[in-house]
């Protein structure tokens, strides 16, 4: 039996999502040797870190409005070779300021990324499918996050710093060039797509709507669930953020750990997150297929914000680094099963523009990460102690599991305002 083209597509994205996640880690692995050569210190660290958040977050929707006007196909080639210019840019770093705008460009750049799988996801993938293609997407990300640690960890150790980041930028290079040859934005246009599986994703992804098309941003702010995806994803990327950037640092310091031991404890709870995408992509596509379209949103991610409360609670009182990882390991779990209910409410809501819906929900989410930055080693500093940023975001969980409650997956954009 011959593999569907659209499961290419599917590893293609995978992909993606692995590489920005190795090229997104890379900071926060290096961070000990950025700080040591350019005489940088925490707080301005969670600057940088957090550079790469507003850049990511402020071209959110404008990224999803060029993949839903342009499509999937330019546009990601475009943003990866972009993005992975500015990776391979960060190796100029000379200062505390060129660094700070090198990352904010960067994350700039990553910004279209999701935003531009979904609309590729909307036109390439039948309904019932949309939850686990969503899932194996967000574990791709997660799976490069716990390779990268240790692995960039070492490189660092062999290379540099800074070797490093020019490595990477052309690992970004080759995949955009393969994109722009291969992908096409509509099954219709794909000459080497079967007609049999044309047919078969035709009949069976989301019908476009006459109104969905003329879908403007003053939509966006009418509908209490875009509002509501918007806050539940800010929550989500609060806590995740963590994981990408002070976890290792401060699992190194809390138990003095060398970088390599901090790097393996610190991927674990990536892998865990992996699990959870996958988990969750299931349960949304079961619950679909037994007609219970709602629920198969809200189920996953409420209980994910629950088990994510827990886990945080459980990793801010952890007396090692093995029980830290672990509890960890559990809050990331039901972080990230959160992710393919997310995305694929944003498919349904915005249809057409669902590169518009989702870049929305996803500039709210990374100002979370934006702030996460800042608020682990400010909330540090001024208390002493780092309980105030986990019950933070433990109470950011549990209002998150009260929003999914609003959120209306049936009702798309154009029926919800008019």
């Amino acid at each position: 039996m011959l593999i569907p083209m659209r499961a290419v597509l599917v590893v293609s994205t995978f992909l993606l999502s692995m590489l920005l996640y190795v090229d997104r880690v890379c900071i926060s692995a290096a961070k000990k040797d950025v700080a040591a050569d350019l005489s940088l210190s925490d707080i301005q660290m969670g600057w940088i870190f957090s550079a790469f958040s507003l850049g990511y977050a402020l071209f959110q929707t404008p990224s999803g409005w060029m993949a839903d006007r342009f499509g999937p196909r330019r546009v990601l080639a475009a943003i990866v070779a972009i993005w992975s210019v500015f990776t391979g840019l960060t190796s100029m770093a000379s200062s505390f300021v060129s660094m700070i705008v090198v990352r904010f460009f960067f994350g700039a750049g990553e910004a279209g990324a999701f935003p531009g799988i979904s609309r590729a996801v909307y036109s390439w993938i039948p309904m019932q499918e949309r939850g686990v293609v969503q899932g194996v997407n967000f574990s791709g990300s997660r799976i490069g996050a716990a390779i990268a640690l240790p692995l960039i960890t070492w490189t660092i150790a062999e290379m540099g710093w800074r070797p490093t980041f020019v490595l990477l930028m052309f690992v970004g290079l080759i995949w955009a060039a393969f994109w722009v040859l291969w992908f096409r934005d509509d099954p219709v246009d794909a000459t080497w797509l079967s007609s049999s599986e044309r047919d078969y994703i035709l009949a069976n992804r989301q019908p476009q709507s006459v109104q969905s098309s003329k879908l403007g941003r003053a939509h966006l702010f009418q509908s209490r669930t875009v509002w509501a995806l918007c806050g539940q994803y800010f929550a989500s990327n609060f806590i995740f953020f963590f994981g990408l950037t002070w976890f290792f640092p401060q699992l190194m310091k809390r138990y003095g750990l060398s970088g390599l031991d901090a790097s393996f404890y610190a991927a674990v709870p990536m892998i865990f997150g992996a699990l959870g995408n996958w988990t969750a992509g299931w349960w949304v596509d079961r619950l679909y297929g037994a007609n219970r379209w709602r629920s198969s949103r809200r189920l996953p991610a409420m209980t994910g914000f629950g088990l994510a409360t827990i886990g945080i609670l459980g990793c801010a009182y952890a007396t090692t680094a093995w029980t830290a990882s672990i509890w960890f390991s559990l809050c990331i779990f039901g972080a990230d099963m959160t992710l393919s209910p997310s995305w694929s409410t944003s498919v349904d809501i915005g249809k057409s523009r669902a590169g518009l819906v989702s870049g929305t929900m996803n500039m709210a989410g990374n100002v979370g990460a934006f702030l996460t930055g800042l608020a682990f080693p400010y909330l540090l500093e001024w208390s002493g102690s780092p309980l105030p940023f986990f019950y933070v975001a433990a109470l950011l969980n549990l209002v998150a599991v009260g929003l999914w409650l609003v959120i209306d997956p049936t009702v798309a954009l154009e029926e919800s305002s008019a």
